[in-house]
């Protein structure tokens, strides 16, 4: 896998499925723990060597602005001098000083494929990765860029199981012998995002109305240019409150199937 693969996020819709938090905040900035669920992705990505990040900022943008600009303070030990108001950084507290991070304003209302189409300018690269600010997996990014490669086509989608929105019983003679809560269903697959695009994509994007996932997808269907990498593991989007729950009970309880990093 090239190292090189800069990483597009979408960070600008509002998430309106989950309104008790994103009233107050984008859904990206929704936390697992004591992290946004974007971080969560970053370090996803990270942890494969993939540490330039492009973000599409949209929806009040200037939350998950302040939290990059305001990171290496808020995560190491630092003195201030409250007369002169010097600022001392005294240890390093985190591990992602090689993270470049590029905050781009996509507007409110852009849809996905507008919001591509106006941080483009900043992709330097033919090939790059692209993924949804709401969801995290297991799926093994340097497989699926491999994959992408091996394909030559012009886009790869990982492809997911959907959750089942029950939770599911084994039973054996009348006795339950475990329930998982909402488990990765057998039937069908669906955009779990996680792609990885070539530049070529980019001419597909008409206008900041273009939705990604219609128009553009279809026409590569069509030509014949959307490859497709099954991921048959672990995968979750946070659109509703109760996902964010399960995300939050997975991750407490030390069980993130999507927690690859050290």
């Amino acid at each position: 896998m090239k190292k090189d693969l800069p990483v597009v996020i979408l960070c600008g819709g509002r998430g309106t499925r989950l309104k008790e938090e994103t009233e107050w905040r984008p859904k990206p900035m929704v936390s697992i723990g004591e992290r946004p669920i974007l971080w969560h992705i970053m370090k996803i990505y990270a942890s494969y060597g993939l540490s330039n990040f492009i973000l599409c900022l949209g929806y009040k943008g200037d939350m998950i602005r302040d939290y990059f600009l305001n990171y290496d303070f808020k995560n190491s030990d630092i003195r201030v001098e409250l007369g002169s108001k010097q600022v001392t950084k005294l240890t390093n507290g985190h591990g992602e000083d090689n993270w470049s991070v590029t905050l781009v304003n996509t507007g409110e209302e852009t849809m996905t494929g507008g919001r591509l189409k106006i941080a483009s300018k900043y992709i330097q690269s033919e090939e790059f990765c692209f993924t949804y600010g709401d969801g995290v997996t297991n799926a093994n990014i340097r497989e699926v860029a491999d994959f992408h490669f091996q394909q030559k086509k012009w886009a790869t989608v990982t492809a997911v199981r959907p959750s089942s929105r029950y939770g599911e019983l084994a039973v054996r003679d009348g006795i339950a012998e475990a329930f998982t809560e909402k488990p990765q269903t057998h039937e069908g697959w669906i955009n779990g995002g996680f792609f990885i695009l070539n530049r070529k994509v980019l001419d597909l994007l008409e206008s900041d109305e273009t939705i990604f996932e219609r128009e553009p997808l279809h026409q590569l269907v069509q030509m014949g240019e959307l490859a497709v990498y099954q991921h048959d593991g672990f995968w979750q989007c946070m659109d509703t409150y109760r996902e964010m729950e399960l995300l939050n009970d997975l991750w407490n309880t030390k069980q993130a199937p999507w927690k690859v990093w050290r």
